[in-house]
């Protein structure tokens, strides 16, 4: 890595922690690049914000790169991580508290694996209430939290893969492969209703946009170890 290199346009792979926000992870790595290499002003973005509360691969284009960052983020993504049966929330993520409880003595592994077989192909999926996306210039999260309804359109969206990996009742893990605009948060509501109960995502980890892959990607403390070996 050098500054031409920077200048001239890098895709860096980026294994984002826990509770950094997208923007934090490149503003960490902004920081970064600009004080081992002196630079001043260079452009550099995201492809496809991660939630504070999932993990895993933010992939960060510099320089001529960010170009890019629309045909990376139309990419096929897979994520792993794990539903909660039983109990809803708002957010349908850990962000905010259980509202609801449901059943869960009736549901079986073989319940489980028909279930999943439902959601693979196109599916209509509705953004989470708490979600970044606008609806009369406002952001739906900011309608949530004044507490304000709103009525949310559905969208189209493919799931390629819908695998259950562990099954421990009250906890399902799972990986997905999906189309861009892929909710996993909604996923989980889907998917507790859909076996007549509820659930919300308690884990998410990303770990592939297109070819790219997470086992390549490095935290920003590696990212800041190394460069301070330039």
């Amino acid at each position: 890595m050098s500054e031409e290199n920077i200048l001239e346009g890098q895709i860096l792979l980026v294994d984002k922690p826990l509770t950094w926000s997208s923007f934090q992870a490149v503003n960490k790595l902004k920081y970064l690049l600009k004080n081992a290499f002196g630079l001043k002003k260079f452009k550099i973005g995201h492809a496809g914000t991660l939630d504070p509360l999932a993990t895993g691969l933010l992939i960060v284009c510099t320089g001529k790169s960010t170009k890019k960052i629309s045909e990376i983020q139309a990419q096929p993504k897979e994520y792993t991580g794990t539903f909660f049966i039983g109990a809803t929330t708002p957010s349908y993520d850990l962000e905010t508290e259980v509202d609801q409880i449901f059943p869960i003595d009736h549901i079986s592994e073989e319940l489980i694996r028909e279930t999943t077989a439902k959601f693979l192909g196109e599916i209509d999926q509705k953004p989470p209430v708490f979600s970044a996306i606008k609806k009369d210039g406002v952001r739906l999260y900011e309608h949530a939290r004044a507490g304000v309804d709103v009525e949310i359109a559905s969208r189209k969206t493919t799931i390629y893969e819908f695998e259950i990996t562990r099954i421990e009742l009250p906890e399902i893990d799972f990986r997905v492969a999906c189309s861009k605009g892929t909710y996993i948060r909604s996923l989980a509501f889907d998917f507790g209703k859909a076996l007549k109960s509820g659930a919300h995502l308690t884990a998410l980890r990303r770990t592939k946009i297109g070819d790219y892959s997470v086992t390549l990607a490095k935290t920003p403390e590696v990212f800041e170890n190394e460069l301070r070996q330039v």
